[in-house]
């Protein structure tokens, strides 16, 4: 599988996705680690171990220097092969699953690595974001973009019951849906608020998912 570009967004500290793990986990895996930004904000903010899986070198590299343990590799051959010493209490997969030909066979196979209770945290791009959709039916072709929800790399392709199932079909329990939407201000409480209506679906850019091993 070749090594994904990275928008600048994804590289940094994900407050969306902080505010989605719990403050008591001390061992956590990151899939998709880039140059561990995310990770080595929740070892400061939390004093946890973080182990990064990445894929691109050049960004393990920079990762190396912040995380506790670095691993360079597909995820899929990971699951695969890894042994911890000590089971993960969560997982982060932030923006990574939609680069894999199975993600859920990946997420099953994840599990093994988890401790009893641990929490799993997912971030996909909504395919059906309305500007991404309405764009998609105006040109009648299936856009290939270098980055954004029709990134090039993607091979899957989520909207939220799809998200909400990812989790679900590997095993994973208490599974919630977050919608993360590009919005600010005064417009972001209306579309809050639209959020809980028919149209939410739409409405979201991107779609986090949480749940909890077994």
């Amino acid at each position: 599988m070749t090594a994904p570009s990275y928008r600048p967004g994804y590289e940094g500290v994900r407050a969306d996705i902080q505010e989605l793990v719990p403050r008591n986990c001390r061992n956590i895996l990151e899939f998709g680690c880039s140059t561990g930004a995310l990770g080595d904000a929740l070892k400061s903010r939390q004093g946890a171990r973080v182990t990064g899986v990445e894929l691109d070198g050049a960004l393990a590299a920079e990762a190396r220097g912040r995380l506790d343990e670095v691993v360079v590799g597909d995820v899929a051959a990971f699951v695969g092969d890894y042994e911890p010493e000590e089971r993960f209490d969560c997982l982060i997969a932030a923006d990574v699953l939609e680069h894999l030909a199975d993600p859920w066979q990946a997420l099953r196979d994840v599990t093994r690595l988890l401790s009893p209770g641990a929490t799993v945290v997912v971030s996909v791009p909504n395919v059906f974001y309305w500007s991404a959709l309405l764009r998609a039916i105006r040109s009648q072709r299936w856009p290939r973009d270098p980055e954004g929800t029709f990134d090039r790399t993607h091979l899957r392709w989520f909207g939220p019951e799809d998200a909400r199932e990812l989790l679900i079909s590997a095993g994973l329990t208490d599974v919630s849906v977050y919608p993360r939407y590009w919005s600010a201000e005064s417009r972001l409480r209306l579309v809050e608020r639209l959020g809980r209506t028919s149209v939410g679906p739409f409405l979201a850019a991107q779609l986090r998912a949480v749940g909890i091993a077994p």
